[in-house]
């Protein structure tokens, strides 16, 4: 199915394609509280009458379970464009907690740990323990009192916010752990506009038992804002339905083309409805030819 255009968009629809900016409590991980968040929208489903398949959800990066804040999460169809997330800077808000006083360099110190860093992941991780470069693009103290710092970090994906902290004690020579840390943001989801668990399933009971959407429509977008990086090709509603079926885009189908050959690009119908994810191979002015082919299809 093609979907309508994404301000339009029917509240199924929204919740069969949709993004939630989550704001990530402490306690559960980042992969329970998704599945939490998929068997709301399957109840509410359940409760407005509308039959479909249990539907499928994915989050924007993970978080461990004291970690709260920015948890982007993928509904329904938009699941299988997780990988969006795969490599969107991150940015935290954390506290350092020195073992000893700070000296009189600490700034400067810390200033040096921005930019190319090399790390090993900690012991307690789900990744091979092996040394691997990272970026650390802003490192900024926003306060300190006594022993203890609140940082700024804005950073490649993958970086470890607490094996930073603890280099950074080692560097100063006190030593050092990760106090709390917060994301504050996951690419272009930031903490301006974060909905809590307890909205999301309110605005979820008030849509499916009262048939009111207005709250909903404020804590679930639709899933094309987590995919406007990408640059866009448009195609014609034809080609989108063939789309559908696995085909790739013909150069026919193609109606303007933002993205240069080789890039990882966003098909779109004219109306701005996301058909498909995939690799433009050829020139999008061709007149014959697969300019397309497809590696995640949306519809």
């Amino acid at each position: 199915m093609v979907r309508g255009p994404p301000e339009d968009r029917a509240p199924a629809d929204l919740l069969d394609f949709g993004v939630v900016n989550l704001d990530k409590p402490p306690g559960p991980s980042a992969h329970q509280v998704a599945g939490w968040v998929r068997d709301a929208v399957d109840d509410a489903f359940e409760r407005a009458g509308v039959d479909r398949e249990l539907g499928r959800v994915a989050h924007g990066g993970t978080l461990d379970p004291k970690v709260t804040g920015c948890l982007p999460i993928l509904l329904g169809d938009a699941g299988r464009a997780a990988r969006v997330f795969d490599d969107a800077v991150k940015e935290y808000v954390t506290i350092l907690e020195l073992h000893d006083h700070a000296p009189p360099d600490f700034e400067s110190v810390v200033a040096e740990f921005e930019g190319d860093i090399y790390q090993k992941p900690p012991r307690k991780s789900a990744v091979k323990r092996r040394l691997r470069a990272r970026t650390i693009h802003d490192l900024d103290v926003l306060e300190r009192h006594d022993r203890r710092a609140l940082l700024r970090v804005r950073c490649d994906s993958g970086t470890y916010v607490r094996k930073l902290c603890h280099d950074i004690g080692l560097a100063l020579g006190t030593g050092a752990h990760m106090g709390e840390l917060r994301r504050t943001a996951t690419g272009d989801f930031d903490d301006r506009d974060l909905v809590t668990m307890e909205d999301l399933v309110d605005a979820l009971a008030e849509w499916a038992d009262n048939g009111d959407a207005t709250w909903l429509r404020e804590t679930v977008d639709p899933a094309e804002r987590a995919l406007s990086g990408y640059p866009t090709v448009t195609i014609a509603p034809s080609a989108a339905a063939e789309v559908a079926t696995g085909a790739p885009v013909y150069a026919p189908g193609v109606i303007e083309s933002e993205g240069q050959q080789r890039d990882d690009v966003l098909c779109v119908t004219p109306d701005g409805s996301a058909v498909c994810l995939g690799r433009l191979v050829s020139d999008p002015d061709a007149e014959s030819g697969v300019v397309v082919e497809l590696e995640r299809v949306l519809v």
